[in-house]
């Protein structure tokens, strides 16, 4: 457990919400996060996104949905959820417990959907912020994924901004060209803050059947092997944005925490690790605090937007 003389150094404002640190558990690696309470002290960690809510309840992808590679992940869940309704009913009562900043991760195939599971969440009390998927295809417009076009994107914050009451995060894919465009459109649409990375588009084959290793195809890449290309999309989206940037990909470590606080980032997000150690964002925590301590650094945003190129 951190002390309370080492928890000042780790303080984080997000939007203004006052996190504890500035390591929060990523969507769809952590459940709904009451999964975890005997395994981790969620009230160590700065805040927990919870697995993506949709309108109505969603089954996922067929198996197998999780492949190991050499140096990561590929998953391809298929935002499979129990709806926003029963997670308000459910799920929400012992979150509301909590020390822990709650955030909500919302998608949808429509506008509209996302409209309506934010009025859903409106309603309920216990949620810090929102965190917008835009990683999904727009079906009302042929597929095109809004995380791939600044202006759909930018229709849709802007859909959402006036609905919501709370601080809107906007979740950027990597799959682009460029993230400056998309990052800035999230921001001048009204967006709080910016997260990313998320998944990487990705492929494994089994040499012997012939057959991709996940029942859906393709899949997200996740972990340490996306880190060095995070870290540059990290550091390119918090030049061309003022608002807050959430770093997130591959990060195991403390220092990682660091590195990409160093790039730009705000606050981070811990992911695949958790897959393999529940603990990881309480433990990176106080990682993150043992490296401050040993620079001299008495304050975590000290650290922010400090990379020299």
């Amino acid at each position: 457990m951190l002390l309370l003389d080492e928890m000042g150094r780790l303080q984080t404002n997000l939007c203004g919400i006052q996190l504890e640190n500035p390591v929060i558990a990523a969507s769809g690696t952590y459940g709904y996060g009451v999964e975890f309470s005997t395994v981790a002290d969620l009230n160590a960690m700065g805040g927990l996104v919870v697995k993506g809510l949709s309108r109505e309840p969603i089954a996922g992808n067929p198996p197998p949905r999780l492949f190991e590679t050499e140096a990561g992940m590929i998953n391809s869940i298929g935002l499979q959820n129990i709806g926003a309704r029963a997670f308000v009913a459910e799920k929400l009562p012992a979150l509301r417990q909590l020390r822990t900043a709650i955030f909500a991760n919302v998608f949808g195939y429509q506008p509209g959907d996302y409209a309506e599971v934010i009025r859903v969440l409106e309603d309920a009390e216990g949620i810090a912020g929102y965190e917008l998927n835009v990683s999904c295809p727009n079906t009302k417009h042929g597929g095109i994924y809004f995380s791939s076009d600044p202006v759909l994107l930018s229709e849709l914050v802007a859909l959402i901004r006036p609905l919501a009451r709370r601080p809107l995060i906007v979740k950027l894919s990597p799959n682009v060209a460029r993230i400056e465009p998309l990052a800035k459109a999230a921001e001048e649409a009204g967006a709080d803050a910016i997260s990313l990375v998320n998944t990487f588009v990705s492929l494994a084959i089994d040499a012997h059947t012939r057959r991709a290793r996940i029942g859906a195809g393709f899949g997200g890449l996740s972990g340490p092997a996306i880190k060095p290309i995070a870290l540059r999309l990290v550091y390119e989206a918090s030049q061309a944005v003022r608002i807050p940037v959430i770093g997130l990909g591959g990060i195991r470590t403390g220092e990682d925490a660091a590195e990409f606080l160093v790039a730009g980032a705000t606050a981070i997000q811990v992911g695949t690790a958790n897959f393999w150690d529940p603990e990881a964002p309480c433990r990176i925590a106080r990682e993150l605090d043992e490296y401050l301590k040993k620079e001299s650094i008495h304050d975590v945003q000290q650290l922010v937007g400090t990379l020299q190129i």
